[in-house]
């Protein structure tokens, strides 16, 4: 099917992270909706329940200890089209202008480290504020949301004056944008769907952390990716070693195959320069970057 080549080609294809990112919350949707949809008209609506409690974010820390894979499984999960539709929607906005600018690991590390500091913050207010105490035996957390708001929060803090047209207002500043959607989380802390808007505040505090730290030269992702480069690599198939043997021909060191080691190139930016490009773009927006400071903030992200 056409269908499954596509999906296959999205997750061949390099620095594609966006595209594998929404990927995978859709195909988790669909699953999801086609195997309730079945379990319910076979009287199996049990089964559905307990595939629920394997993926979703348990605000029991008892519960959590025996599923900790559940603070990753529960921001790659939806049940609703408004909730995953929405989440989408953002992510591939905001998620494209971080991609542009910071590259994909730098995405991929901050969606990651949303949804953690989402997932954990939720489970702290649970089990330790006392108006949550009657609903933390029995609350789970799904959604990516948390993930989604570190992005939107990392772009508005890299680019504040940066604009998007919406429809019936027009130009508005990103700086903006973020602020009413982490304005419309706190209030919503201590209504229905409270431990939802409570770890949307903690990937906002991220997301704006993130970049804060990035712009001082620390990179919070490098964790996060050290442990997915780790898995993938389990999984990547191992080249068979192919010995050469290359002649020496006297005056200097001998190189494999009669090649030098690689260096990085004259015109490759260091970090201090990337921190002086992404400084001058949170000051004066984008458009203030001269050509050669832009293909500089390319090469960075083609670097990572």
């Amino acid at each position: 099917m056409s269908i499954t080549n596509d999906i296959k080609n999205a997750f061949r294809q390099p620095n594609n992270t966006l595209k594998q990112l929404i990927l995978i919350n859709v195909l988790v949707f669909v699953v999801l909706i086609v195997t309730r949809t079945i379990l319910i008209l076979t009287n199996g609506t049990w089964v559905y329940n307990v595939i629920m409690r394997f993926l979703a974010l348990n605000s029991d820390p008892f519960v959590f200890i025996t599923r900790p894979w559940t603070l990753i499984t529960y921001f790659f999960t939806h049940e609703g089209f408004l909730h995953i539709i929405f989440n989408m929607l953002n992510l591939y906005w905001f998620g494209q202008l971080l991609r542009e600018y910071l590259g994909d690991r730098k995405l991929l590390s901050l969606y990651v480290l949303g949804g953690i500091a989402g997932g954990v913050l939720y489970m702290l207010s649970y089990n330790f504020i006392p108006y949550f105490a009657d609903r933390s035996s029995f609350s789970f957390m799904i959604g990516a949301s948390a993930s989604v708001l570190a992005i939107v929060v990392g772009a508005a803090t890299l680019l504040p004056n940066f604009a998007f047209n919406l429809i019936l207002i027009g130009p508005v500043r990103i700086k903006y944008i973020a602020a009413f959607l982490v304005l419309l989380s706190i209030s919503g802390a201590v209504g229905d769907n409270a431990g939802g808007n409570i770890a949307h505040i903690g990937g906002a505090f991220i997301g704006w952390l993130f970049i804060k730290q990035l712009q001082r030269g620390n990179d919070m992702g490098r964790p996060v990716l050290a442990v997915i480069d780790f898995f993938a690599n389990l999984f990547k198939r191992k080249p068979k070693l192919k010995v050469t043997h290359s002649r020496f021909t006297g005056g200097g060191s001998a190189k494999p195959n009669g090649r030098s080691s690689r260096s990085s190139g004259p015109g490759t930016p260091d970090q201090s320069e990337i921190d002086r490009i992404l400084d001058k773009i949170s000051s004066s927006g984008y458009e203030s970057l001269s050509k050669e400071e832009k293909q500089k903030l390319f090469q960075a992200s083609q670097k990572d």
